[in-house]
């Protein structure tokens, strides 16, 4: 008889090593073996968690944050390289599958991507996904990736689908990953306490993953980063009320989301910790029989979306018989 995986996830909120990728690489591999020994087959990670968010893009001037930026390009990893290596060492002893952010330095000189990868349980990198869109202030710091890694990847536990923080919100892009067979979405966040006023970042994020969860009928784990005191610390020598702009409550939301929309177990909000949920693919079966956007509760006669996953090029050399292209900023990088 048909049946579909069944497995325990594990949603991590915690800090990174500010500026530190080795430091955070072994945190995280320390994380995944623990998750591990408890029983989880997937592990999930914060937006950018190794190695650290561009808070100074909110809390100073884009002058001030000029120097910051140099340390963040140069505390970013490549892909691949030694630190994803550990990762995929990690995995394969651990067996499990791990969704990790990371600030990945791209071809260009000073050129940053905000960037998920997917390691499967055998520790093979089997896809990454570059934040297309940088959200607000990200913009001083990130450049935007492109479709081509707009995919949804097999794993063991069932095709899984990834987007970075405010992406969540972009109905195509989610339509893409839901079109591809999308049942397991990752949605990767950070504390972000620099929001509006009346604005609850963790009940948005909730209400995000929420919205995908439902409209698609799958499971989304939602990882969210927190603010460490040596986050805070090593910004303080710029902005002396650090504190005071980084630790409003209700800023951090990591949990898991079941395809009825509703949150599985005990989400954390702002709180380190990890999150761990049963998750059964055979839930997400009967949902559709009511809302199929994919199939039956669609209009596809009126609606058409195409997505150009051809990878950007900065530039196409020719010699008059031939073409080809180089210096492929935007292509990723195969690990």
């Amino acid at each position: 008889m048909y049946d579909l995986p069944k497995f325990k996830a594990a949603a991590v909120q915690t800090s990174p090593v500010f500026l530190n990728p080795q430091a955070t690489t072994d945190k995280a591999c320390t994380i995944i073996k623990e998750a591990a020994g408890k029983g989880a087959q997937l592990v999930a990670f914060p937006e950018v968690f190794i190695a650290g968010y561009p808070y100074w893009n909110w809390i100073m001037s884009p002058v001030q944050g000029s120097k910051w930026y140099e340390l963040l390009y140069k505390s970013a990893i490549t892909v691949p390289g030694p630190e994803v290596t550990q990762l995929c060492q990690t995995a394969r002893e651990t067996g499990t599958v791990v969704v990790m952010g990371i600030n990945e330095r791209g071809q260009s000189l000073g050129e940053i991507y905000n960037t998920i990868l997917i390691i499967d349980e055998t520790g093979t990198l089997i896809g990454k996904h570059r934040k297309l869109v940088p959200t607000w202030a990200e913009k001083l710091t990130w450049t935007g990736g492109d479709g081509s890694s707009l995919k949804v990847y097999p794993t063991q536990l069932g095709p899984l689908g990834v987007l970075a923080c405010g992406e969540n919100t972009n109905t195509l892009a989610r339509f893409t990953l839901l079109a591809q067979g999308e049942l397991i979405h990752i949605a990767s966040y950070i504390s972000l306490p620099v929001a509006p006023p009346d604005y609850n970042m963790a009940e948005a994020i909730k209400i995000r993953a929420a919205a995908h969860s439902f409209e698609g009928k799958l499971f989304t784990i939602v990882s969210c980063s927190t603010i460490s005191k040596e986050i805070m610390e090593v910004l303080k020598e710029d902005v002396p009320d650090v504190e005071t702009l980084l630790t409003r409550k209700d800023s951090a939301f990591s949990g898991i989301i079941g395809p009825n929309g509703a949150v599985v177990g005990s989400p954390l909000i702002d709180e380190e910790g990890i999150v761990y949920a049963d998750i059964d693919l055979n839930k997400c079966i009967q949902p559709k029989q009511m809302h199929d956007i994919l199939g039956h509760y669609n209009r596809f006669d009126i609606f058409d979306l195409r997505v150009n996953t051809a990878p950007q090029r900065s530039i196409t050399f020719t010699d008059g018989n031939s073409s080809f292209n180089s210096l492929t900023t935007n292509t990723p990088d195969k690990g």
